[in-house]
């Protein structure tokens, strides 16, 4: 069945891969962003890899901002499902943790008021595996029954963002007598070719690791998974039932730095990754003065492995093996900067 699907965050690194499937699917979709003005860069980014780029006919760009009212019921006139995606995502953590989790949180609350004064009884929800893995005890293996602690010591802003509005959009739903079909879609770390020159912050982890920007990597890792996966999940999990009121883990394999920075040089042989793994002490100090370590160092040593079994069986998604995301990851970077 055809559906007519607004997209929030359209210009993000993961909307793309949903806009772009859901396109092909022949769906008309309403993309969000804060400046209307990207539309262009949009389309110029979509229509290479569209199985019919005529497609695009059925996609257009609105401005809208999460933080305010103005908007929103002219973008949700004729939309009968909402996929949720926007949410900041900073390399490093800000001073003032509000600047990501009220962002994070209005934002949500806001786009679901809209869509059930639309009456949008379909939506889905892009959350994060930082949501369920930073519970008060380490779990050998994490599933969609865990929630991470937001009292947690050393909890980043962004995970205490992506917990916050995702318990706020449980909340919402399930108080607010709205009839609303909420699926939650809780992603690891994201790798996979971005479409157009627009990338997120896990891709610029790897772009930092083929610069050599660090002389030594952490002993530290991702719980990771593939875009194309999370882009999928996103659009099966608007139709399947068995999706509805639920979280859903996408995850494929752990993998250290050390482990990345191997494939990169193999896929990429220009790339100068370092080789050698750095003392844990030496990264607490590190992480004195670099805010981008500092925010690994609680993780150092740690290894978090999530259960996929959702995924496979709700969605009927086989994980993508990600070491081949990220050789197509440093393969693009690759390219990007030889163009």
């Amino acid at each position: 069945m055809s559906r007519t699907v607004l997209v929030t965050g359209a210009t993000g690194y993961i909307a793309r891969h949903i806009i772009r499937r859901l396109l092909d699917r022949g769906h008309t979709v309403v993309g969000t962003t804060r400046d209307a003005s990207r539309d262009a860069e949009m389309r110029a980014a979509l229509e290479p890899v569209l199985a019919d780029r005529s497609s695009l006919e059925r996609y257009r760009t609105v401005s809208l901002d999460l933080l305010r009212y103005n908007g929103w019921d002219s973008a949700m006139e004729g939309v009968d499902t909402l996929i949720h995606t926007a949410s900041p995502f900073p390399i490093s953590s800000p001073k003032n943790a509000d600047d990501v989790v009220r962002p994070a949180v209005d934002g949500t609350l806001r786009a679901l008021r809209a869509a059930q004064a639309a009456g949008i009884a379909n939506v889905v929800l892009t959350s994060s595996s930082v949501a369920v893995t930073e519970t008060s005890d380490h779990q050998d293996i994490y599933d969609e029954t865990c929630w991470t602690d937001p009292q947690k010591t050393g909890l980043s802003p962004y995970a205490l963002s992506k917990t916050l509005a995702e318990r706020a959009a449980w909340e919402f739903v399930s108080t607010e007598a709205t009839g609303m079909r909420l699926s939650v879609i809780n992603p690891t770390f994201v790798l996979g070719a971005p479409l157009g020159s627009d990338f997120g912050t896990s891709i610029k982890v790897i772009e930092r690791l083929m610069r050599g920007t660090d002389p030594m990597l952490p002993r530290f890792g991702f719980a990771c998974c593939d875009v194309g996966d999370v882009a999928e999940a996103h659009v099966r999990a608007m139709d399947r039932s068995e999706a509805a009121g639920r979280r859903h883990i996408i995850y494929d394999r752990f993998m250290w730095l050390e482990e990345i920075a191997s494939v990169i040089r193999d896929a990429a042989p220009s790339a100068r990754p370092a080789r050698r793994v750095a003392p844990d002490v030496l990264m607490r100090l590190v992480g004195v003065f670099d805010p981008a370590v500092r925010g690994i160092v609680p993780q150092l040593g740690k290894i978090t492995r999530a259960d996929n079994s959702r995924m496979r069986e709700a969605l009927g998604l086989e994980p993508r093996d990600t070491r081949e995301s990220v050789a197509e990851t440093a393969r693009w970077l690759t390219d990007r900067k030889a163009a």
